[in-house]
């Protein structure tokens, strides 16, 4: 493709700089025209590290560059909505972390503002553009499992020390459920193919960490008396796996949410010895970025363009039932 997108990135996080930012270099559809953060000095050192030609000491500035298409937004959960509909206003096409609000009323602003200025907005889940999601998909579309009856899928880590991490900030959005609970329960939604019907959840709240959640477990209901089951927590041993079981068959998933290219093979299990599956290994942030660029320029979403708000209202629903300790209907 010879066509390029001109990105801007909005913000230097770690995200921005360790992960997306060199993935939009190595993509076929992308191009990056500027940086910009709160101070010129420190968007001029990541600018001239990464070779960009302009950086800007302001998100305004950055927006108001005429050869920006889109910007991708780093920025602090709590920021999202504002910037996204800044963006939005300013012409720009828009890839926003995840996840994309605190809530699903903001998240469903934020697709409205973009519907009306006509951009495409997208939230930015990288692990399901890596080619191994497509993959399961097919093997459970032909029935190679038999029918889906159940999902599992986990995913922690230990980062309880830092105190100071902004994931520990509760009115930044802080919190397992929003920072990695948030992998399980997308997933269930897209491999299931359906909405979820109610969730019950059990979290651990910490008043050291500001009292968001640190550890969270729990049930989601889909239709057909299906379920994901899923734990997801910042105060536990590192570790993932999604395992999606059959009538006929499972497939288990390691590192379903991080895997790149030595790490992309599962294993299904049925009748007979168990099948390794050397599916197709890629760096997902580089075709999150390659996607993002086809749907602006084809105009054909990758992803319904509601499914921010879907994903936050299963978030959200999952907090109400951790902090009323009782199950959610979401019908």
């Amino acid at each position: 493709m010879t066509q390029k997108l001109r990105w801007g990135i909005m913000g230097c996080a770690q995200i921005a700089t360790g992960s997306v930012m060199p993935a939009i270099q190595e993509s076929e559809t992308g191009v990056i025209r500027a940086v910009a953060s709160r101070g010129l000095a420190k968007s001029s050192s990541i600018a001239a590290e990464f070779g960009i030609e302009q950086a800007y000491g302001s998100y305004e500035e950055l927006l108001a560059d005429p050869e920006v298409d889109a910007v991708y937004i780093p920025l602090p959960n709590h920021l999202h909505c504002e910037w996204v509909i800044r963006a939005a206003g300013a012409g720009k096409h828009v890839l926003c972390e995840k996840p994309i609000a605190l809530n699903s009323r903001e998240a469903a602003e934020m697709v409205e503002a973009c519907r009306k200025a006509g951009v495409h907005l997208a939230e930015a889940y990288m692990y399901r553009h890596h080619p191994r999601i497509a993959e399961l998909q097919e093997i459970i579309a032909s029935g190679g499992i038999g029918e889906l009856r159940s999902i599992r899928g986990t995913f922690t880590y230990n980062d309880a020390e830092d105190t100071t991490n902004i994931r520990f900030k509760s009115a930044w959005g802080g919190g397992s459920l929003y920072d990695i609970g948030c992998y399980p329960l997308t997933a269930a939604r897209l491999l299931f193919g359906a909405e979820p019907e109610a969730v019950t959840v059990q979290a651990m709240f910490s008043p050291e960490h500001d009292n968001v959640d640190m550890m969270a477990s729990g049930l989601v209901e889909f239709p057909g008396g299906r379920g994901l089951i899923f734990d997801c927590g910042m105060w536990a041993y590192n570790r993932q796996l999604l395992e999606v079981l059959g009538t006929e068959g499972r497939i288990e998933v390691p590192m379903p949410f991080n895997a790149r290219f030595d790490d992309a093979e599962f294993f299904v299990y049925g009748s007979g010895e168990p099948r390794r599956v050397e599916a197709f290994g890629a760096n997902p942030y580089v075709q999150q970025a390659d996607h993002f660029a086809t749907a602006v320029f084809t105009g054909k979403p990758w992803i319904a363009a509601e499914d921010p708000v879907l994903n936050m209202r299963l978030i959200e629903s999952c907090l109400e039932s951790a902090r009323r300790r009782e199950r959610i209907s979401m019908t």
